[in-house]
């Protein structure tokens, strides 16, 4: 069976205030390319369809219309990220299922099995489903959505999370009664994962880390949660997110994994890379002039840049170089005295960016993780 492994679509995510919907439009519109041209089965979406619990409408429409666009060449199927509200995202679930389309946002709950032409869910459990094709293939699925008790309706035990996570993958192991190809489909953060800017602090640095060996013994492992494309141990694959976020991903490739799923395990494993979106570029010029060069020669690119000047900016060459519609972030490096009276703007930068900020610059080192994960904790939702 072949499938396609993408996550971590984050719709209706700002770059530092700016709307990027023709973006996400364009990422669904050559997922359905790459659906069609390779031929892919199955889709497998791992969490993080939004980029808040309450997307606005525009950005539902784009998911809604981008996975009826996938569905015409695959099935389809989604579990929930943290930035998704689970209850929101699967509230379509029944009309979704017409169309060939799964959504799961929590691992209590069945996905109702019809057979169709294609590919279909024969058979399916609390937190597990088996998907068949009109060959006779067929694919054990393990949906774990991102886990927390709240999301599972659990109430707080002495359990550790490990000892959660080990019950919450068990649940979605027991169908398997007969050996079948399988699959780990998940939104987690594994211990040992390179994470970037992109990603939400306060879920990265805790407790809620999954030790590579609590996974589930299967042929491929889709994760989503971390927004770098990786591998971790065997089989367990971070695709990545598909489009660049921040500018700590400058330069980074940004893909979707396509493989073939058989007795024999995975084959053909390809990292397809995704063309559409905007690049993000960060740029460093000495001067006024040789900036405005660069915003120029990069219209192709959102731009953060970098000016090294010996003195203060003169209002008329900020006006002259945000007029570039490219230029996303402006940041000034001025060398001599007047440096300690150049004002920093903190315009379209998150909570993090100016907290951070200001610990670095009143005690002259980064700020502490677990400091910077107690102030998030009081400004963003988990």
């Amino acid at each position: 069976m072949k499938i396609l492994h993408t996550s971590d679509l984050h719709v209706g995510k700002k770059l530092m205030g700016r709307e990027r919907y023709a973006e996400y439009r364009a990422v669904f519109s050559e997922l359905a390319a790459i659906c069609k041209s390779e031929g892919v089965e199955l889709v497998l979406i791992a969490g993080d369809v939004f980029d808040t619990y309450t997307p606005s409408a525009e950005a539902e429409e784009i998911f809604y219309s981008g996975v009826k666009e996938l569905s015409n060449f695959s099935a389809v199927l989604v579990v929930s990220g943290n930035h998704d509200d689970y209850i929101r995202l699967t509230a379509a679930a029944s009309l979704a299922e017409e169309l060939n389309v799964y959504i799961v946002g929590n691992n209590a709950k069945c996905i109702k099995c019809k057979k169709k032409n294609g590919v279909y869910p024969e058979k399916s459990g609390f937190g597990w489903v088996i998907f068949a094709n009109a060959r006779g293939e067929r694919v054990y699925i393990n949906t774990l959505p991102y886990p927390n008790e709240a999301r599972f309706k659990e109430g707080k035990t002495d359990e550790s999370f490990e000892e959660k996570m080990s019950r919450w993958i068990a649940t979605g192991e027991e169908g398997k009664t007969e050996k079948l190809p399988s699959v780990l489909l998940s939104h987690i953060f594994v211990a040992g994962g390179s994470v970037s800017d992109s990603e939400r602090e306060i879920d990265l640095g805790g407790t809620r880390v999954v030790p590579l060996d609590l996974l589930p013994d299967c042929d491929y492992i889709a994760l989503g949660h971390l927004h770098k494309r990786q591998r971790l141990g065997k089989n367990a694959c971070y695709c990545g997110a598909p489009m660049q976020f921040t500018f700590d991903e400058s330069g980074a490739k940004k893909s979707v994994n396509v493989f073939d799923l058989n007795e024999g395990g995975v084959q053909n494993f390809r990292q397809i890379e995704i063309e559409s979106p905007r690049k993000l570029v960060r740029l460093q010029a000495n001067g006024v002039e040789n900036g405005i060069k660069l915003l120029e020669s990069n219209k192709d690119y959102f731009v953060e840049l970098t000016l090294n000047l010996g003195g203060p900016m003169l209002p008329s060459e900020s006006a002259e170089l945000h007029a570039f519609e490219n230029l996303v972030s402006l940041k000034a490096d001025v060398k001599g005295d007047v440096a300690a009276n150049t004002v920093v703007s903190n315009k379209n930068k998150s909570s993090s960016q100016i907290f951070s900020d200001y610990y670095k610059l009143r005690y002259e080192r980064e700020v502490p993780k677990d400091l910077l994960s107690l102030f998030l904790s009081l400004t963003e939702e988990e």
